[in-house]
């Protein structure tokens, strides 16, 4: 079974920075699409950045030039580092591992992590 286990939220004021790690195993890291998600309350679910199999990596309009998405050497961590956040940013954030790639982005039903919150003040 694929587990996912994110860390690496907290609290930050706007503009400033964050680093998130979520811990896969190298199997899902060379069979599924990896990807970072974030769900504020009352809000969807938004999809943030996505890695293929292949490595191919994609970023929604929202983080485009602030977020970075990205893989250890061990393939064993995927990343999320987060520059110039914003209060908007505030949610919790999700890491998945899902079976396709479609237009950029991951799709399927797949694994998720339970989630870590990041809160952004003003």
């Amino acid at each position: 079974q694929v587990q996912l286990v994110e860390s690496g939220g907290g609290s930050v004021q706007a503009g400033g920075s964050l680093r998130l790690s979520c811990a896969v195993s190298e199997y899902s890291s060379r069979n599924y699409c990896l990807g970072w998600f974030r769900q504020a309350p009352g809000k969807e679910r938004e999809g943030l950045a996505y890695i293929s199999w292949s490595g191919t990596i994609t970023y929604s309009d929202s983080v485009k030039g602030r977020f970075t998405i990205s893989k250890d050497n061990a393939k064993t961590n995927l990343n999320l580092q987060m520059n110039s956040l914003k209060p908007e940013d505030t949610a919790k954030y999700f890491c998945a591992a899902l079976p396709g790639w479609s237009g950029g982005v991951c799709v399927g039903s797949g694994y998720w992590g339970q989630g870590t919150q990041v809160t952004v003040s003003s």
